[in-house]
């Protein structure tokens, strides 16, 4: 509630709703009523005016007057006030206040107050002789405006202060609902985009590094045979950019994230040759499950970037799937230099970024593992296993919807 001075009482309050209060309370009081901003503009239109006042208004600068002393009578105090009006009636102001801010009144009377001795029509002339208006008019409009007892002004006063206090409730509830609103949708526009650049982030952990290694490898095969390798390593490498670089956001199936996983393997293959031997076994029974793009292909790519490569004698990756109770787990397990119990803490808390061979240690894991929950629910996602000088495992659990 701490911005209300950017918001109107039109803004807060459906202009419409403050119409049908004022409406029913002149209905209800047969009096005239008006609310106005903080200027003493109206901003809904007047209900029950007098021909008096009405006429008044119909010149500028009686219109001029009437704004000015509404504007005073809404301000003049933090309660039901009544008063005289410029032009000699008896008029009753509620101020409309917001956590301190006056954002307008709700005004009603044009009327005559009965009392003794006093010569109100004299005392109208007087104020109004300098607005130029027609005298026979004026006498006659005001000679039928009410004359009521000050009981029932003030009763009336009573009434459009609780009206007015309704207005601030309704305006308070709005404009926290409007805050709400607007927090909830830059939080999820936030959220998109963070999860947006999440992704195309990992998109293009097909890296310059990774390319160059890998159209080294097409060279040298070229350069040393004539053709069968050397057509099956780029079509693997076609293949790979093609689903790499597909809509990032559609869900696919199992069996295209093994088809991409094997493409993958086949190019490290040719880089690695015989240091890095790898083995899938996944459960042909899951293979049409669907999930989230570049699920696998991150968690292979740090086994062997991150825990095979710097082994002299290099090691095993094994990829595996299975069902279990209604829930899909697949495990990427390599056998490589491990990290300590401290690194995988870090990896989840997305606290660490430790550079390595110009790659993001961890960064493909945290990244699969929020999608993951994004799309099933955070009873879901990866956890990891890790000894220093032993290896790896990490296991992704998904919930199993067959097709």
């Amino acid at each position: 509630m701490q911005a209300l001075n950017r918001f109107t009482l039109g803004e807060i309050v459906n202009t419409q709703i403050l119409q049908e209060i004022q409406d029913k309370f002149s209905e209800a009081t047969g009096l005239a009523a008006v609310i106005v901003d903080p200027e003493g503009n109206p901003i809904t239109k007047p209900s029950n005016f007098t021909k008096f006042c009405s006429y008044v208004r119909s010149l500028p600068q009686g219109l001029t007057r009437c704004v000015q002393c509404d504007d005073k009578g809404g301000r003049r105090n933090q309660k039901p006030f009544v008063y005289t009006c410029h032009a000699g009636l008896t008029d009753l102001a509620a101020p409309i206040v917001v956590e301190n801010q006056y954002i307008g009144a709700f005004l009603a009377g044009q009327v005559i107050l009965l009392q003794e001795d006093d010569d109100v029509k004299s005392n109208m002339f007087c104020c109004t002789d300098d607005l130029g208006l027609e005298a026979e008019r004026l006498s006659e409009f005001f000679d039928i405006v009410e004359v009521v007892p000050e009981k029932r002004i003030k009763a009336a006063a009573d009434l459009i202060y609780i009206m007015s206090n309704y207005i601030v409730e309704i305006g308070v509830a709005n404009l926290a609902g409007k805050h709400l609103v607007k927090e909830i949708k830059a939080k999820a526009e936030l959220e998109t985009m963070l999860r947006a650049t999440e992704l195309k982030a990992l998109q293009s952990q097909v890296n310059p590094h990774f390319l160059f290694n890998t159209l080294n490898t097409i060279a040298r095969l070229a350069m040393l045979e004539g053709a069968s390798q050397t057509q099956e390593v780029v079509y693997a490498l076609s293949d790979l950019l093609r689903n790499n670089l597909r809509d990032i956001e559609i869900l696919r199936t199992l069996e295209q994230e093994v088809k991409s996983i094997k493409d993958y393997l086949l190019i490290q293959k040719m880089r690695f040759g015989e240091r890095i031997q790898t083995y899938i076994d996944v459960d042909a029974s899951i293979m049409e499950i669907k999930i989230p793009p570049l699920t696998l292909q991150p968690l292979v790519e740090n086994a062997i970037i991150h825990g095979l490569e710097s082994k002299v004698e290099g090691g095993v990756v094994h990829i595996s799937g299975r069902l279990e109770e209604e829930e899909v787990i697949l495990i990427v397990r390599d056998t490589g230099i491990g990290i300590s119990s401290e690194e995988v803490a870090a990896i989840f808390r997305a606290e660490k970024r430790k550079q390595i061979h110009g790659q993001t240690t961890g960064l493909g894991i945290i990244n699969v593992h929020k999608r993951i929950q994004h799309y099933f629910g955070n009873e879901y996602g990866l956890t990891m296993e890790s000894k220093l000088g032993e290896g790896t495992s990490i296991y992704i659990r998904l919930p199993y919807s067959p097709m």
